[in-house]
């Protein structure tokens, strides 16, 4: 379902033909010679409005789209007789800015002469100062390396027609929102641009982004329905004192690489996770006796891979957006049924699949006998010596392991880290794979980034031998 202003009432209906849009036809024919005939859902829904000049914010997942829904009103907007830069798309990575790059080319095919430049870090500066000398009427790049260019002067947005902020949750979630707001200050006010924001998610930090860079937006919400069938969902028996126990079966047997384990009471989060960090695991608790730092800590590392198994009550895990979970445990049979959906539903998004599993005492039989009153439907019970005797052959063996490993920097906003700053020191200077960095979150007075765990000893003795920003800088496994 899409969820939009009352300006999307005459949209085209999803999977409409491109012809029914004000577009040249020299761009309807490039599109058809690209195989591109009829609408995606979020390229119908977006532009009708983004072709009549309207800011907008849109949640959609990746592979929806997205990069045509704001390519073909940027390219409309272009003055090819003006050489100046007049549209800039910001990125969370380097391979993302490469394939939108990429993906606005081919279709600009229509036109003569547009010309389109990355720019991202890991990449030397003369080459892109040679480029921008001879002009860019597209550019694309990421934040730490756009406001590189912004910063020696080599770079010019006066001109800017379009800014588009792609994967802003992600942007965000990478530490860019000092970045981003440094571009901004570059760029014509929002009455003399178009601004269009695309997001996977929509937390609230998306929701402040918008309100301070885009003008009375329209907004396009593609909500994914939950869809069961992409959820293996099954309930065991156990009692009390086997209740924690089953969680580690469970775990070891079907080795999900994040799961969120759901207790009702804070002293059951303390245990649960007691007892899987005496297994092996890497396992956090979250409840309401945490402190803020505590909390923050505890999320960094969950979001960015570095911790396999989060215990949390429901009150604290409240407001929580986590892509990409691949299992939730109810580890006590909530007495609330819509609770219970809103758990399970967490997992399986974005066509992904999904494992719920729910322990249910004798006790606890009547809470689920309200619960499928709810759903409409009956449970699959399974026993658990089913899951008892370890994983299944070619699915590991040991404790899970989180692919990450967290690393914490002493110094973050207050000390101008950014970032870039960082991302370049682990790439460039420690010479590691830009796929081997994650997630990059700064605070006031701290940084944390994510590694690969293979090379989380190279990174921490790089970056406790090497500088950020020209400054040494101490580092530590959280």
């Amino acid at each position: 379902m899409t969820v939009a202003s009352p300006d999307t009432a005459a949209r085209p209906a999803d999977g409409e033909a491109f012809s029914t849009l004000p577009l040249p036809s020299a761009v309807l024919d490039n599109l058809q010679r690209l195989g591109w005939e009829r609408m995606t859902p979020i390229q119908a829904a977006t532009l009708p409005l983004t072709l009549a000049g309207r800011d907008l914010i849109a949640q959609s997942r990746t592979g929806s789209g997205k990069t045509a829904a704001f390519a073909l009103p940027l390219l409309a907007r272009l003055d090819l007789r003006n050489p100046a830069t007049q549209a800039l798309v910001l990125c969370p990575t380097r391979e993302l800015a490469d394939q939108v790059s990429q993906e606005i080319r081919r279709i600009a095919r229509a036109e003569d002469n547009v010309k389109v430049l990355t720019l991202c870090g890991g990449a030397t500066m003369r080459p892109q100062l040679a480029s921008l000398a001879h002009g860019a009427h597209v550019v694309v790049g990421t934040p730490g390396r756009i406001g590189d260019h912004l910063g020696r002067g080599s770079l010019v947005l006066q001109d800017l027609s379009t800014l588009v902020l792609d994967e802003a949750d992600r942007m965000l979630e990478m530490g860019f929102a000092e970045d981003i707001a440094a571009i901004a200050a570059h760029c014509p006010p929002t009455s003399r641009r178009q601004t269009l924001l695309f997001s996977a998610t929509y937390p609230d930090a998306v929701g402040k982004l918008a309100a301070r860079y885009l003008r009375d937006p329209r907004e396009v919400r593609l909500a994914e329905q939950a869809d069961t069938s992409q959820i293996r969902e099954r309930f065991y028996e156990v009692t009390d004192e086997t209740r924690l126990h089953a969680v580690g079966l469970l775990l070891d047997h079907f080795r999900p690489q994040r799961t969120l384990a759901f207790c009702n009471t804070r002293q059951q989060c303390r245990d649960l996770a007691a007892v899987l960090q005496a297994q092996g695991l890497v396992a956090f608790e979250l409840h309401g006796e945490l402190d803020q730092r505590e909390r923050d800590q505890v999320l960094v590392q969950f979001t960015n891979g570095s911790c396999s198994v989060l215990v949390a009550t429901d009150v604290a895990a409240r407001g929580l957006d986590i892509a990409g979970l691949e299992a939730v445990i109810n580890v006590d049979v909530t007495p609330e049924p819509p609770v219970h959906v809103h758990r399970v539903g967490r997992t399986g998004r974005a066509g992904a699949s999904g494992l719920a599993f729910s322990l249910a005492s004798p006790d606890e039989l009547a809470r689920v006998g309200r619960i499928e009153d709810l759903v409409g439907r009956r449970f699959v019970w399974e026993p658990l010596a089913a899951v008892a005797g370890g994983p299944p052959p070619g699915a590991g063996t040991g404790p899970l392991r989180p692919p990450m490993v967290t690393l914490q920097l002493l110094g973050g906003r207050k000390e101008r880290i950014r970032a870039g700053d960082l991302l370049g020191a682990l790439t460039k200077d420690i010479g590691l794979p830009g796929s081997s960095v994650g997630r990059i979150e700064l605070n006031d007075h701290a940084t944390y980034v994510a590694v690969r765990r293979e090379v989380a000893e190279q990174a921490l003795e790089g970056l406790n031998r090497g500088k950020v920003k020209g400054r040494s800088v101490k580092a530590r496994r959280l």
